[in-house]
């Protein structure tokens, strides 16, 4: 069977993915993006792939394209017929798990998609720091009730899964790791145990260098 290849940028969301990869032992080959919002010709390179020039951009081995982090999640579990990262049908985890998975990527991903660059969404160059600031302070209410269902150990309670890889990559975003460390103390746990797990080490190091 041929190797996946994922299209991603260190730091980004493709590490989601990038460290299910690493966890479930499939080779995939990486394939670098550059600064979407910053490097002429970038975005254009990628919608060859993808038209709506997003990582992760997930190339299968037969040559069709997955994206979006959720439904990757979601279909890595089917094809490898675990459930180390995403609880099967009938475990008694499986319906908060898709609650809070889709809620993450539904709710509190866009938060970044729409402020990370407001110039893409907002045309009045003043109004463009407020709708920044606006934007963080919902994400930073919504990363509050998430808060108040996490889990310990980990996110589910003793069982590890995807959720976890998305709170330690998240969290690493704003409004970085000191807020959540005060405002969010069982998510940042959760995040500093995900950092320790000796499998994602290459991951962690690959992707957050400076961390």
């Amino acid at each position: 069977m041929a190797d996946y290849t994922l299209w991603g940028r260190p730091g980004w969301g493709s590490t989601i993915v990038e460290a299910q990869l690493e966890l479930y032992g499939l080779k995939y080959r990486y394939e670098a993006v550059e600064d979407l919002f910053r490097t002429p010709g970038a975005r254009e390179k990628l919608e060859k792939v993808n038209p709506l020039a997003q990582v992760p951009t997930l190339v299968m081995p037969d040559g069709s394209i997955m994206s979006e982090s959720a439904a990757i999640t979601l279909l890595l579990a089917d094809i490898t017929g675990s459930d180390t990262l995403v609880p099967g049908a009938g475990a008694p985890e499986r319906a908060t798990f898709l609650r809070w998975l889709v809620f993450l990527v539904a709710n509190i991903y866009p938060t970044f998609t729409y402020a990370d660059d407001p110039a893409r969404f907002v045309s009045v160059n003043a109004a463009r720091d407020p709708f920044r600031a606006a934007t963080d302070a919902y994400a930073q209410r919504l990363w509050r009730q998430v808060e108040r269902e996490a889990g310990t150990p980990w996110f589910l309670g003793d069982r590890f899964s995807a959720l976890d890889i998305y709170v330690d990559i998240m969290t690493r975003w704003r409004p970085k790791r000191g807020w959540f460390e005060i405002e969010t103390p069982r998510l940042f746990a959760i995040a500093r145990r995900a950092d320790a797990l000796p499998e994602l080490a290459d991951v962690w190091k690959r992707n957050f260098p400076n961390s």
